[in-house]
């Protein structure tokens, strides 16, 4: 009787082994295209290719597909986890596991500090000034929010921190939005400077930002006031969180509902129309998914560019690209040199979780000469 559970064990074994890819490989052929399996035969089998092949294989699964959002969901139920990429929190909390990596494994900020200096030198020789603006990461901020171990209001030092203080020993203009944050948290608010679900600043926490920024350059004396007027007008927005979509099990996702977001849309007080970049603007903004928010996003008008650009009385320039604020930007603004005509100021901002994982790293991009 043993020996005959034994097999019925080893022939289940090799079904599950053996019959899964037969049947993915079988639905592929019956739909007209090659079994993916083929594909590892077709490139050459270096670590980065073997990993994408593997993600590929892993999101084409039939069996995964329809797998995956039972154990999610159940998963989710006992245990709190929404996957690799969402850690939950508390009070129904999301956090981006990159923002958390980030803080308990900080690297060296060399790279970083060296790409920036770089860029500083550069614009320097053609008389533009850099302000540098890190970010921090919804953590970073609230950490009570994440776990019951740290007390609410607190804060982690992060690592980051070392490397603005470099950066000033540098000479580079480099505010302190981990303190900024920290005194908002100290003031009586009505909605939170973060998102519950999302990894970004709410649009409150934007605003206020742009202020801080725009205080500290005219503290500087950089650039003057703007000939530009401008008005609010309020505007509630309804979105989905951005680590909540992350999840990708409908049943969980609907455990977070949209999140309404207060925001001020920034409009001309002369034509009454929303705020518009301008490209001959004495200021660029450089940044990701933090300067895209509000601004371009719904409702538009209503982000961190547009509020800088009502507190400095001027439109403003701006590159923006999510997750590429460390190298991407500024390979685009190589290939637009006519950006960096007749500019005085650079504004470069970025996420804190970049200086270890931004796309492209942080190369050294050598920037041609204005026109």
């Amino acid at each position: 009787m043993g020996r005959a559970r034994q097999l019925v064990f080893l022939g289940w074994f090799l079904a599950l082994i053996y019959g899964v890819p037969a049947y993915q490989s079988a639905a592929e052929i019956l739909r007209g295209r090659a079994p993916q399996f083929l594909e590892v035969f077709t490139t050459t089998p270096t670590r980065p290719n073997l990993r994408a092949f593997e993600h590929r294989v892993e999101d084409a699964s039939l069996v995964a597909q329809a797998v995956r959002p039972w154990m999610q969901d159940a998963w989710f139920a006992l245990f709190r986890d929404a996957g690799e990429k969402v850690v939950t929190g508390r009070e129904d909390w999301l956090f981006y596991e990159p923002d958390l990596r980030y803080l308990v494994e900080p690297g060296e900020p060399g790279e970083p500090f060296e790409a920036i200096v770089d860029f500083r030198d550069q614009l320097a020789r053609q008389g533009i000034r850099l302000i540098v603006l890190a970010i921090p990461g919804k953590p970073s901020v609230y950490p009570d929010r994440l776990t019951s171990r740290v007390a609410a209001g607190r804060t982690i030092r992060s690592s980051t921190l070392d490397l603005l203080a470099a950066l000033r020993h540098s000479g580079i203009e480099a505010p302190d939005l981990f303190d900024f944050f920290a005194k908002l948290r100290r003031e009586p608010a009505s909605s939170p400077w973060y998102l519950p679900q999302d990894t970004h600043w709410s649009a409150e926490g934007a605003r206020r930002a742009a202020a801080a920024v725009a205080r500290r350059i005219r503290d500087l004396g950089w650039i003057g006031p703007g000939p530009v007027r401008y008005t609010e007008r309020p505007v509630t927005v309804r979105r989905t969180g951005d680590i909540a979509r992350m999840i990708r099990v409908a049943a969980i996702e609907r455990h977070y509902p949209l999140e309404e977001v207060s925001c001020r849309q920034v409009m001309r007080q002369d034509t009454g129309e929303p705020y518009r970049d301008a490209a001959d603007s004495p200021v660029l903004v450089l940044g990701d998914s933090f300067l895209r928010m509000y601004e371009t996003d719904e409702p538009r008008a209503a982000g961190f560019i547009a509020h800088l650009a009502r507190e400095l009385g001027r439109p403003l320039a701006s590159v923006v690209n999510d997750g590429g604020a460390s190298t991407l930007v500024r390979q685009e603004l190589s290939r637009r040199p006519a950006l960096l005509e007749g500019k005085k100021l650079v504004i470069w901002e970025f996420v804190e979780r970049d200086i270890r994982f931004g796309t492209e790293g942080w190369q050294k991009v050598r920037l041609p000469a204005a026109p």
